[in-house]
């Protein structure tokens, strides 16, 4: 399928590893310019090289931090004197699982808890906030923000709130974007075959879902291209699954 991506230019935060490079890699796959940005400059400048290489196209690396709003402003003004000017947002620039770990009201750290919040709610409007001129003018534009399949379990309070969350932030961006011509989706996996994954969290995975076997970072990111592209204009505001199937769980 050609999915009309040649000549596009994206960022991709979070784009140094794992999911991120992943979709960073699948974008300039279909024709995509990219600017790749993280916290880690060694990592992400390897990345870059990696997908310039694989792909033929420009992956530009960029020092960010999502937790602050000059860092967000500074990185769209980059990618927009880098490429030309942008076309997508990819938002996953998150620690995944987030710092807070406690399952338990009483167990809940605040500092992490508004970290984890930070990052992932807030570092993702930082950086909306700061494209979503450049898309308006030119009446077009993709913002597709990565969350997480905690959204729909209980057990990990503050990783469900930041993913509801997530959510949240992509319906009133796509209700308020839409009609410039801006689509704003969040995907959201479940447990995912990165890099860093071993053995035996790939056997829970399997056993956890209605494929039988973990989702790969590539499947996520052929699914994000698609949603970057400008077939998906039907999809807008909507949370997609993206885990394999949840056994015994109906969304609607």
């Amino acid at each position: 399928m050609n999915l009309h991506l040649q000549g596009k230019r994206a960022i991709v935060t979070g784009g140094s590893r794992g999911i991120g490079k992943a979709i960073a890699l699948a974008l300039a796959s279909e024709g995509v310019d990219v600017v790749i940005a993280a916290r880690g400059r060694e990592q992400l400048e390897g990345a870059a090289r990696d997908i310039a290489s694989a792909s033929g196209r420009r992956a530009v690396p960029v020092v960010f931090e999502a937790t602050s709003k000059d860092s967000a402003d500074a990185l769209v003004a980059h990618a927009v004197e880098a490429l030309g000017g942008i076309d997508i947002l990819v938002n996953a620039a998150a620690l995944p699982g987030g710092l807070s770990t406690a399952t338990r009201l009483a167990d809940i750290d605040d500092d992490k808890a508004l970290q984890d919040i930070d990052i992932k709610v807030v570092g993702y409007v930082r950086t909306a906030r700061a494209a979503a001129p450049h898309f308006v003018k030119q009446g077009w534009g993709r913002i597709i923000n990565i969350g997480g399949l905690a959204i729909h379990k209980t057990g990990r309070p503050v990783a469900t709130l930041r993913n509801v969350g997530v959510a949240a932030i992509t319906k009133n961006l796509a209700d308020e974007l839409g009609p410039q011509g801006v689509n704003v989706v969040a995907v959201h996996p479940g447990s995912t075959r990165t890099e860093r994954t071993d053995a035996e969290a790939a056997r829970v995975a399997a056993a956890g879902n209605t494929i039988g076997r973990i989702v790969t970072a590539e499947e996520i990111a052929a699914l994000v291209a698609f949603l970057a592209s400008p077939l998906s204009a039907a999809i807008n505001g909507d949370a997609i699954p993206a885990g394999g199937g949840t056994p015994g769980s109906i969304y609607y």
